[in-house]
């Protein structure tokens, strides 16, 4: 064998046990409560718990956006996601008007192939539907997508879908089983309270969250999951951020939708008095944080299974291209880092603090979006057979969050107050090590792209 894991506590959606791992060329091909020590690489996890690799279902390598380009590459961009122990991205290729989708994968691969760390996948972002493209999805789906992304705001920025396209989209995801991610929020809402703060001079952070408040995302999120009822379609919501927009979730849900839900760490642990300190630009996203209230709306979604996943929409701008914005918070590029402090915070901040399991935190983390997205069994689960994609996680390593302790390119940590109990110390990706004992011993360009397969809803 190339690795043995042994005396770790291995931890499914439904347990967790005390056994040993053995890794051969790249897949999982033995587990057991006691195997000899005879592999090339021999690792003790006593004490420790054995995950599988985290999936991050929602990233932005590379990405322009607002007249800034995300700082994080894919080599950067990856090294932080094995860090926190994450062993697949799955990044949005955003499409150019000019574009096919074939197109669109195309120029994403070739700008993370030689790039990645770690395995990679792709969602296409729509921004130029039409008939003929529709026509096309049959061969995307060939080529290992199997999700697509159409946003209701970002009308100025070019990206806005009406509800006719997002319906169309719909109706063609029941019949070739795809699946249809969406950013809800009501596009004519919140440009008219922008031009509103605007006209009135109302310039600094705290207005692009007063320009965004909780019923523009309810009630979009209402309307896309009405839509994807009435079509029978299969709907995601990316990034939830409300009360509201997860009141909205579970009522479709009951109601028989097949529709799920993803939020992120950030809503969970930060809120909108952000807005108010001197770097309130770093916490400009969209959607924008919420209050306190909504932050445990959203961790009580968690625990009872209204949300499916969690992804970081992970979007990183240094405090420079932040301060594009500085006189004006409708030009400050959207986005926060989190790809590396998500399974660090969720476990501190979720399971130490008893508002979800260490089951439920691999369920949201790794195996939910491996199936929802295509990609399991090959991800998102310890299972012989399975990629080695393992992470060897320590709940006594303590760390500051702190810009000094994260490997983003990013210039700051939008989480420096937040010291975390729990860490990766170990991150295998197909058996290789990437992360060893706290050290980077990757390589770039070592990393995959992972056709998706037919998605399990």
């Amino acid at each position: 064998m190339d690795l043995l894991i042994k005396n770790g506590i291995l931890v499914t959606p439904t347990d967790c046990f005390k056994a040993d791992i053995g890794v051969d060329e790249g897949k999982i091909v033995a587990i057991s409560s006691k195997m000899p020590a005879e592999a090339d690489d021999v690792v003790d996890a006593k004490g420790k718990y054995v995950l599988p690799g985290g999936i991050d279902p929602h990233t932005h390598m590379e990405m322009p956006f607002m007249g800034a380009t995300t700082v994080d590459d894919f080599e950067y961009g990856t090294i932080a996601a094995a860090f926190g122990g994450v062993t697949t991205i799955i990044d949005f290729a955003i499409q150019p008007k000019d574009k096919t989708f074939l197109e669109t994968i195309a120029l994403w691969k070739a700008k993370a192939d030689p790039k990645v760390v770690t395995d990679y996948a792709l969602h296409v972002a729509v921004t130029n539907l039409t008939e003929d493209l529709i026509k096309e999805i049959p061969d995307v789906q060939k080529a290992g997508v199997q999700s697509f992304k159409l946003f209701m705001p970002y009308r100025k920025e070019g990206l806005m879908s009406d509800d006719g396209r997002i319906f169309r989209m719909l109706e063609e995801s029941r019949k070739l089983n795809f699946l249809v991610q969406l950013h809800a929020e009501n596009n004519s809402i919140l440009e008219m309270l922008i031009e509103r703060n605007v006209n009135a001079g109302k310039l600094s952070a705290e207005y692009h969250a007063k320009s965004r408040p909780n019923y523009c995302e309810g009630e979009a999120i209402n309307r896309g999951l009405a839509m994807a009822h009435a079509t029978n379609g299969n709907l995601y919501i990316v990034h939830m951020s409300t009360k509201e927009g997860l009141m909205e979730l579970r009522r479709w849900k009951a109601m028989g939708a097949n529709v799920f839900g993803e939020t992120c760490p950030h809503y969970l642990v930060l809120n909108d008095e952000k807005y108010f300190s001197s770097k309130g630009r770093r916490y400009i996203m969209s959607p924008p944080l919420r209050s306190k209230a909504d932050n445990e709306a959203l961790w009580e979604g968690i625990l009872d299974y209204s949300f499916d996943t969690v992804g970081t929409d992970h979007c990183t701008f240094t405090d420079a291209q932040k301060d594009l914005g500085k006189d004006n918070f409708t030009k400050v590029p959207n986005g926060v880092p989190g790809v590396e402090t998500m399974i660090p915070l969720l476990y501190t901040e979720g399971v130490k603090r008893k508002r979800m399991s260490i089951n439920r935190l691999v369920e949201v983390t790794a195996l939910n979006s491996a199936k929802l997205f295509g990609l399991y069994p090959r991800k998102g689960t310890l299972n012989i057979g399975s990629d080695a994609d393992i992470v060897i996680f320590d709940p006594d390593f303590e760390l500051q969050l702190s810009r000094e302790n994260l490997h983003s390119k990013i210039d700051y940590s939008i989480y420096e107050e937040f010291k975390v109990k729990g860490m990766p110390t170990y991150t295998f990706v197909r058996g290789k090590p990437v992360v060893y004992n706290r050290e980077y011993v990757g390589k770039k360009g070592s990393g995959r792209y992972v056709p998706a397969t037919k998605p399990q809803f």
